[in-house]
């Protein structure tokens, strides 16, 4: 870690050449807890529907710490102070935001740690590097935790208009080939400001942001809710499940050490032992799923080896959507009628049929508001600022319920 870095240069496939600078930056860059982010897919197994979408989260790291030096340096040139240390920090905050994430990111959140969200690894992993770099990530760790009196650098973090969303989009669509998710993420950074320690947008920029909210609402209903991804990553899902449930009696299934570690350890905050987990979890990728996984389709347990199969192979679970819940007796029905032709008992048919709910919601103003800034200073919340009725529409939530079974 003390060896003479130089500046890099990657050419980022977005962005195109995108500049990490000797220090610090480059030393978290260097290290194998962030290097472990390029064996991470960004978006799980959306590539089943999407094949351009190999990206990483390393990719998404280096481009939202891009976005954060472009939207510190738009600041500065309003008048508002942020020292070197402060852009340093944020910087290293957006960068490490998601260290956190397990394999396939979101599609295993809840399958190896237990009421932990991948935000607070990432905290376990910054405090572990804090210590690691003797201190010099503690204003980073103190903006991504909101405890910084610049409350308006952890919005550049952590809002509804951060750079995390700000680049997820951008390149999602660009990997993904839905151009329904293209936004002017360049335009938006320009027109930040800050009021009341908050991020603003300046009144010009209201139409870049009623785009900017379109766009994920299109995104999430075309990619992030798919109904094929979801299909592949519930069964991605019930595969661990089962896998823990086969090593938890006994079965000596085959499973490479870092993942049996999650598989037959109950791990919550309770109990958690932070060396001890992040020693396995900076271990855990994709590669060990999925090397389990082929191996998982010759088991001796027909379960395993059918779901495993039926991922391996993309012969993914049939969908059906509603607004409302499905019934007991048509789920019982869509059950009996296939288990008749995979002759499992009613309780390893579980597996294969099942229902699970999703929430779309483009524009949370519960959570935090998007602010717009008039000419006469001024500030009004965008579904009150725009001429647009759909925002207002879209701020309101949209829930779906699946079922997901081999066949109708």
């Amino acid at each position: 870690m003390n060896r003479i870095q130089i500046s890099k240069i990657l050419n980022d496939p977005v962005y195109g050449f995108i500049t990490l600078n000797k220090g610090i930056l480059l030393n978290i860059v260097d290290h194998p807890y962030f290097q472990r982010l390029g064996r991470i897919k960004q978006l799980g197994l959306t590539y089943l529907v999407y094949p351009g979408a190999h990206h990483t989260r390393f990719h998404h790291a280096i481009g939202a710490a891009h976005l954060m030096e472009q939207a510190v340096q738009t600041l500065k040139d309003n008048g508002i102070l942020i020292s070197n240390d402060e852009k340093t920090a944020v910087i290293l905050a957006i960068l490490l935001h998601d260290i956190g994430h397990g394999p396939f990111s979101h599609a295993l959140e809840n399958s190896f740690v237990t009421g932990i969200s991948h935000e607070e690894i990432s905290k376990f992993f910054m405090n572990s590097l804090n210590h690691a770099f003797g201190g010099d990530l503690a204003l980073a760790i103190e903006i991504f935790e909101d405890k910084y009196p610049k409350r308006f650098l952890h919005d550049l973090v952590s809002s509804q208009l951060d750079m995390d969303r700000l680049d997820y989009l951008k390149r999602d669509s660009f990997f993904t080939g839905v151009s329904e998710g293209v936004v002017s993420n360049q335009r938006i950074i320009k027109m930040f400001s800050v009021v009341n320690d908050e991020i603003v947008i300046k009144e010009k920029g209201i139409y870049s942001i009623e785009k900017f909210i379109v766009a994920r609402r299109l995104m999430y209903w075309q990619v992030y809710l798919h109904k094929t991804v979801l299909s592949a990553e519930f069964l991605l899902a019930k595969i661990l499940e089962r896998a823990r449930e086969l090593l938890n009696s006994g079965s000596n299934l085959f499973t490479v050490p870092t993942l049996k570690y999650f598989l037959t350890k109950s791990i919550t905050n309770d109990n958690i032992s932070q060396v001890e987990f992040l020693n396995n979890f900076s271990k855990i990728d994709d590669y060990d799923v999925l090397t389990c996984i082929k191996v998982w389709t010759e088991d001796s347990d027909k379960v395993i080896s059918k779901l495993s199969e039926m991922l391996v192979n993309r012969n993914l679970l049939k969908v059906k959507i509603s607004t409302n819940k499905f019934s007991d007796e048509e789920i019982e029905k869509t059950l009996n009628f296939n288990q008749k032709t995979l002759g499992f008992n009613n309780e390893e048919m579980q597996y294969f049929v099942f229902q699970k709910e999703m929430e779309n919601n483009a524009y949370d103003p519960r959570k935090d508001k998007i602010k717009i800034l008039f000419n006469d200073g001024s500030l009004k919340d965008i579904t009150e600022a725009s001429d647009n009725l759909n925002i207002s529409a879209l701020s309101k939530a949209v829930k779906k319920y699946y079922l997901f079974a081999p066949n109708f």
